[in-house]
Formats: structure tokens, C-alpha cells, sequence
């Protein structure tokens, strides 16, 4: 399949997507996910099955045609019961720049934001991944709200020098549901 027909399958699958809840079935789909989704961290599939299991109220996964095509995980920090931590954000590469980040993010925000109350995102993002970076300021920009960043966990806070250090990004704090 060329370069041209496979854009427009992605762009005729986007339109067919469902996102909903995830629950404890797609742990081992999440984990295979993640896994084809560079550069984000591999966990085990324990630790999918219990971000589905345990927090799948502030997580968020896309399926087409019975697969899981996106996904965000994230949780409620216990220190900040007002905070939404998106851990998370992964899109199968050939699902890629059809803006689905943008509309899992959306539709998750706008659930927790009525669910939860919340008033602030958080999220830590390696200074190499762009993409990341680009969902969270287009989404502070298209919801009208702050956001801000710094320096946050430390190549050495990983222990084994081989991680790349983390921001923090803050964005809020006037989330609304729309």
C-alpha cells in the first residue's frame, strides 16, 4: 500500500474510532500498545492490568475494528486530589497525525473535569519527545488555560544514567468541561 492510500485509511479510520473506558481485558492490548509505541517506557503487563483495573476512570483507550489503536493512562495523585497525572499517551504509529491524541486528551479531560472536579493537569514529558510536548501546548491553547514547565526528575533520579530527565508540565488551573 502506498504512502497516500494509507493516510486516507487512517483518516477514514479516525472517523470509526470509539473511545471509552478501558477495563481489566486490555491490559495485555495496552502493554502491547505501548510496546510499539517508541519512546515511551515498557512497564509489565501487571502494571497495565492494574491502570486498567484500578484507575480506568482517568484512563482513556481508542479501538478500531476491535483493536486498541490510543490509549492514555493516568491517575489522581494522592497529594493533589484536585490533579489529573497523565502518565501515558500512546497512538499506533499508523494512526499517527490524525490528531486522535488531541481527541482522547479532549475527551478525557471533559469526563474527569465533570467526574472528578478537577482543576489541573500534570504531566512529565523527556525534552526529546516533541510530539508530547506539541499535544499538551495545543491543548492549553485550544481550552484557553495556563501551562507552564520545568525540570523535574533528573537522569540520575533513574539510577542507571540511561533515562532522559523529565519535565513537569502544569497546565490549568481553570480546566472546564466544554
Amino acid at each position: 500500500m502506498n504512502v497516500r492510500a494509507s493516510a486516507h485509511l487512517a483518516s477514514a479510520a479516525v472517523d470509526h474510532i470509539v473511545l471509552r473506558l478501558p477495563d481489566r481485558r486490555d491490559g495485555a492490548d495496552l502493554h502491547d500498545l505501548i510496546a510499539r509505541c517508541q519512546p515511551l517506557d515498557l512497564n509489565s503487563r501487571y502494571a497495565y492490568l492494574l491502570l486498567c483495573e484500578h484507575h480506568a476512570n482517568t484512563c482513556v483507550v481508542a479501538e478500531f475494528n476491535g483493536e486498541l489503536v490510543g490509549a492514555i493512562t493516568a491517575y489522581i495523585p494522592p497529594s493533589k486530589p484536585d490533579t489529573l497525572f497523565i502518565w501515558q499517551v500512546a497512538v499506533t504509529p499508523n494512526m499517527q497525525g490524525q490528531r486522535l491524541g488531541s481527541r482522547m486528551l479532549d475527551s478525557l479531560a471533559e469526563r474527569c473535569v465533570h467526574t472528578h472536579g478537577f482543576n489541573n493537569i500534570e504531566t512529565t514529558i523527556s525534552p526529546s519527545n516533541v510530539g508530547s510536548q506539541q499535544l499538551f501546548d495545543s491543548y492549553a491553547r485550544r481550552h484557553h488555560v495556563d501551562i507552564k514547565s520545568g525540570p523535574h526528575f533528573t537522569t540520575a533520579d533513574f539510577g542507571d544514567g540511561r533515562h532522559e530527565e523529565e519535565w513537569l508540565y502544569q497546565i490549568g488551573p481553570r480546566l472546564r468541561a466544554v
